[in-house]
Parts: structure tokens; sequence; C-alpha cells
């Protein structure tokens, strides 16, 4: 018996678009010509305008590779349209949810319409959708998609566990990804172009100085380092800087015990331990703590 395949995410785009939005359907069934995508009973499917469809302001893929549209684009001239567009109504036309290559691809080979199922979606089911089309694609880029999280985040007010919870994910994961939106610009560059991995960017987060990032990231490119070379890289130099801060801090601390000691005209011991400490000044005997209590502005 054949192992049914399976699925990338705990809820597929076809279970969230069952459970959580419905279809929209026509007042008579189209005819569906032979060349048209075969779908489930009672999934019916409408040709649609290109023009009367704008794209998802929430598209969480920021970059369309041109070479793979335009070889989408011969496939579909060759075989036609495999799987439809998903599309919702909006005030002026409909607003594409999942489908935008195959959208862009029908624009490239100039037809003038594209098959499209409508359902009725809220803004945020729109965007969940959108974010779980392009999550079972396995180019989608670690930035894009900690945008995608962080712009559910963001715009629908959801917590880490709700989105985790809509997109079949471990909270761990949403946390792990939105992370990577602390690197610098230059460095979720290279992430996009698949220069750095997520679990390089993830690595360089240990560093709090933009430099040792940058240092380290070109360290990690014109190397080819792994990822645990990576890490390695990173406890070096983070335990070069604190070597070097703990040098910092002795030299304030000797500094301030000297002229504690030429305050007093006495030795004065100063220990510091963290961000805390105590200062030691000893005493002979009652007249020398009373001069000593005098310098510090006390008269017994």
């Amino acid at each position: 018996m054949a192992t049914p395949p399976k699925k990338s995410l705990g809820r597929g785009l076809g279970s969230l678009i069952g459970a959580g939005v419905k279809p929209v359907l026509p007042a008579a069934a189209p005819a569906v010509a032979a060349s048209a995508p075969v779908v489930a009973p009672g999934l019916l499917l409408q040709e649609l305008p290109l023009t009367s469809i704008v794209p998802n302001p929430r598209q969480p893929r920021r970059d369309f590779d041109d070479d793979a549209v335009k070889e989408l684009a011969d496939s579909i001239r060759s075989e036609g349209l495999m799987q439809p567009i998903v599309v919702r109504k909006v005030k002026d036309g409909y607003e594409l949810i999942a489908g935008e290559r195959r959208f862009r691809a029908f624009k490239l080979i100039g037809q003038k319409t594209i098959t499209a199922r409508i359902i009725e979606a809220s803004d945020a089911s729109s965007a969940v959708l959108a974010l779980v089309e392009n999550l079972q694609r396995t180019d989608l880029n670690p930035i894009d998609e900690a945008l995608g999280f962080a712009s559910l985040m963001r715009d629908f007010n959801l917590t880490q566990d709700a989105v985790a919870e809509r997109l079949g994910k471990p909270r761990a994961t949403i946390a792990n990804s939105v992370r990577l939106l602390g690197l610098d610009s230059d460095l979720q560059a290279f992430v996009r172009k698949g220069q750095l991995s997520a679990g390089h960017a993830k690595a360089l987060l240990g560093l709090d100085n933009a430099a040792h990032r940058m240092l380290v990231a070109r360290l990690v490119i014109e190397k080819g380092l792994s990822v645990r070379a990576t890490e390695a890289e990173v406890r070096k130099l983070g335990a070069t800087k604190r070597g070097r801060r703990k040098q910092a801090v002795q030299a304030v601390v000797a500094d301030v015990q000297k002229r504690l000691a030429a305050h007093f005209a006495t030795q004065v011991s100063v220990v510091r331990k963290g961000t805390k400490g105590s200062i030691l000044i000893p005493f002979g005997d009652d007249d020398e703590l009373a001069r000593l209590l005098e310098k510090i502005g006390i008269k017994l």
C-alpha cells in the first residue's frame, strides 16, 4: 500500500481554507474546459479577468525570481494551469490570496483571464492563507518568513502562541524566526540571498556589536564556515570582548582605589563583584576613626 505524502505544516492550505473561510459559489456552475484544473466536488471555479485582480498587500514573499516565473509561464503555456489561484472579493474587484507566481506567469504569456476559486476571508485569514501557501514551498527565504510571522502579530494583535496555533507550528519556531529581524539590514540581505543560513544568522545574534556581527558574517561567507564553526567564532569574539571589558573595569577600580587612598591618607580597598562591591577603610584607633569620619563630613 502506498504511503500518503506528508504535509509540511500541521495544517495545510486546504485545511485552513476548508475550516476558516467560506467558498463563494456562483449562481450557475460555469462550463469547465477540458484543460481546466480538476477540483474536488463542490469547489466551483470561475474565470476572472486578470485586470480585476489586485495583489495581496500582505504577501510575505518580497522577492520573485523572474527566471522561475518565466519557467512557470512556459509550463502553463504547454500544459495548462494545474492549480487555480485563490482570491477574495474586495470593493473594486478581487484580491489575490494564493498563487501570485501563477498570476504573474499568466500576465507574462498575455492571458486575459485566469481560473480562480473565490472565497470569503477576513484580512487576518487572507494573511494567514498567503503565508501558509508560501511556507509550504521550500524557497521562501528565512527573512521573508520572519516578516510574515511578525506581520501577523503586528497587524492583527496576535501572540506568538496564536500565530503558532493558526499555522500549525511550534511556538519556538515562530520565536526563533522573528528574532532574525533583529539583524542589521546588510546581514538580512545575506540571508535573503542564501549566503547565510537561518542557523548562521541565529549564531550571529549572540553578538551585540554590529561591527562584530558583520566581521563574523564575512568570515562565514568567505571561508564557507558551518553553523557550528560560526558559533565557535562568536564565542571566541565574545570571550575576547568580555576579557577587554574586565580589564577596563579593573583599571577603573584601581584608579578609584588610588584616589580614595590619597583623599583619606590611608590604605583603601575597593572590592567589586559584578555590578556590586564594597569599600574598606581600616583604622588603627579612635583618633584615626574620628579623622576619617571628619573627612567624610561626620563629627563625633
